[in-house]
């Protein structure tokens, strides 16, 4: 598995993780089956910290695109619909239109998209 991260981007390490590797999934070029490197492995292969590599793997459990089974490892659990992702790609340009019509830059955009998915995700954690 090739991935690279990037120390420059104002995006989070485990957040590159988590999106190269749903690209890949998507993609198919991990298919659904498909056992991930370890955590330890996964980690000294890119040069991040292990506890990195256990936030992207969780961020994509909670997508329901992996399945951890603690010591047996992670494995991809497939790919969202294609009418799911059309209507992700549609409002993620629908908001950023509206991003810049209110001035932000792209970082800030995606500053607040990343706060927006937080929230969300730890309210849904604390009701489920």
């Amino acid at each position: 598995m090739l991935i690279e991260i990037d120390h420059t981007s104002p995006l989070p390490p485990y957040e590159q993780l988590r999106a190269a590797i749903a690209s890949m999934i998507a993609t198919h070029e991990l298919p659904e089956g498909h056992r991930l490197p370890s955590v330890r492995q996964l980690a000294g292969d890119i040069g991040i910290a292990p506890n990195t590599v256990v936030r992207a793997y969780q961020e994509l459990e909670t997508e329901r695109l992996v399945k951890v089974h603690g010591r047996r490892g992670v494995f991809v659990l497939g790919t969202a619909s294609p009418a799911g992702r059309e209507d992700t790609t549609r409002a993620a340009a629908a908001f950023a239109d509206h991003a810049l019509r209110r001035g932000l830059d792209p970082t800030e955009a995606l500053a607040e998209v990343v706060r927006a998915l937080e929230h969300r995700y730890h309210r849904t954690i604390r009701t489920s």
